[in-house]
């Protein structure tokens, strides 16, 4: 039997911990600070993964592979990214037995390198935009691990776009945030605040970085995704550079974007509760279990029932199904099991239910008196599939209107600093900001609170900074976070 998970409001980081271990989506490795993402995690990353893709390739996007060593030259030729990224690397410094002429950082991301093989792809205005992105694993130092929040090696993918103006960079860089915004909200139901990043919170090296921000169970805010537009920082570093039509030497603006694995502990915290995951229907692994309820020693009603299930088996197209017949648990074993998996749809057929010509279906998302451990909906056995489909959609359009309605109710647009200070512990603040980063960084002493983003659309007129009082003419969400 499973171990009994500890409770949400009793210890949130235990819980979270337990959840993706007993519902088997990843486990600790031997080695510190990394995971091992097990078939059910990693199917949903593949399922994240397939939804991304056909978005990118749809906006012209093209994969491709980069190598995982990067020399440590590359590394510094950039000043502001070395620096940021410097506390973070993994670096090689023997191969072969031997020590190397240079030492090799293990990918911590790939601007660098794809930097500097766009240097050698790319001459004239006629070659451009290059749209390049790639799916892989990155390795970052990390000393205090948790799973697909935060790992020392962790996979994602990588956008790394160049192009012939600024107004072209920065246009891509947007587009890429409202992929990332419309995945959130329509596959993960997730509702996200896209916005840009702060100075100080930036991704190094870029000249704007924007986010998408997400509030999870338990009211922290979670950087679900990033896209950052880099100026001519690395054209000029690595000299990516074009002949325009007027047979100018010019130098590239370029573009870097990402989404993680991070987005899989995104959907559990969001979703999730104490009897474990709750998965949104469009990219669940598995969107429907059927679990045949068949007495012992009666063969004959036990194959009837087996027959009724083949046959709704052939009416489920383009439904992720899965019939655990695992005859010899009991229903109440297989019902537990698949609700800590956050299955979002079950089908329970019997004996009893063959002679009434109907099969009960459990919706995962709702516990209680309509859920898998209270009240029933009944559905005749030729109306499944219809009835199915239909439950899946409005399991979806309701995962996102819960997840909404509670990021709004604990989103507070405080008055004053004091009233700031008590509801920025509670969940995120909404909050005029001069734009100081001494303002932003009392914030972060007062409270342990950062600015989240400055979403993209803000409200008309001006304000006064929540901090010091002067004339503020951006809100900005403030929260705890991840």
């Amino acid at each position: 039997m499973f171990n009994k998970i500890v409770p949400r409001s009793e210890d949130y980081a235990k819980w979270y911990t337990q959840v993706i271990r007993q519902a088997e989506m990843a486990d600790y490795a031997p080695v510190r600070g990394c995971m091992v993402v097990r078939p059910y995690g990693f199917a949903l990353w593949e399922n994240v993964k397939e939804q991304l893709d056909s978005r990118f390739k749809a906006t012209g996007h093209q994969n491709a592979a980069f190598p995982l060593f990067i020399p440590m030259s590359f590394i510094e030729k950039e000043a502001e990214h070395v620096e940021g990224f410097k506390p973070e690397l993994a670096v090689v410094t023997h191969g072969g037995g031997k020590k190397l002429d240079e030492p090799l950082v293990v990918r911590p991301t790939s601007e660098t390198i794809i930097g500097y093989m766009y240097s050698q792809w790319i001459q004239s205005y006629r070659d451009l935009p290059v749209l390049i992105n790639q799916w892989a694993n990155v390795v970052r130092w990390e000393l205090r691990p948790r799973l697909f929040l935060r790992t020392m090696e962790f996979f994602w993918q990588e956008g790394h776009t160049a192009h012939a103006t600024h107004a072209e960079a920065k246009e891509e860089t947007l587009r890429i945030l409202d992929i990332y915004t419309d995945f959130a909200v329509n596959e993960a139901a997730i509702p996200v605040i896209p916005g840009r990043k702060s100075e100080s919170e930036k991704f190094p090296g870029a000249l704007t970085s924007y986010t998408i921000e997400a509030m999870m169970g338990d009211k922290r805010g979670l950087q679900a995704g990033t896209s950052h537009d880099l100026g001519q920082n690395f054209a000029k570093a690595f000299d990516i550079q074009y002949l325009d039509a007027n047979q100018k030497q010019q130098h590239c603006w370029t573009t870097s974007w990402g989404v993680s694995t991070r987005m899989i502990g995104a959907i559990i915290m969001a979703h999730g509760d104490d009897q474990g995951l709750v998965l949104p229907p469009r990219l669940a692994p598995t969107q429907l279990v059927i679990v045949p309820i068949t007495p012992k020693n009666r063969e004959d009603d036990k194959q009837a029932v087996m027959d009724a299930v083949a046959k709704i088996c052939e009416t489920l197209d383009g439904v992720r199904y899965h019939v655990d017949d695992r005859h010899d648990y009991s229903p109440g074993w297989r019902f537990n099991e698949w609700e800590l998996k956050g299955v979002p749809l079950r089908i329970e057929i019997g004996p009893r239910d063959l002679q009434k010509d109907q099969v009960v279906l459990a919706r995962r998302d709702i516990l209680g008196r309509d859920g898998p451990r209270g009240g029933k909906t009944f559905v005749a056995i030729d109306n499944v599939a219809n009835e199915v489909k239909q439950m899946l959609d409005t399991i979806q359009a309701d995962m996102l209107k819960r997840a909404t309605a509670f990021r709004d109710a604990n989103t507070f647009e405080p008055t004053s600093y004091e009233a700031f200070q008590e509801v920025v512990e509670e969940g995120f603040a909404r909050a005029w900001w001069c734009g100081d980063e001494a303002c932003e960084a009392k914030v972060k002493e007062d409270t342990q609170a950062t600015i989240r983003c400055v979403p993209i659309a803000q409200p008309d007129g001006a304000g006064h900074c929540i901090v010091c009082g002067a004339a503020a003419e951006e809100i900005a969400i403030f929260a705890r976070a991840y």
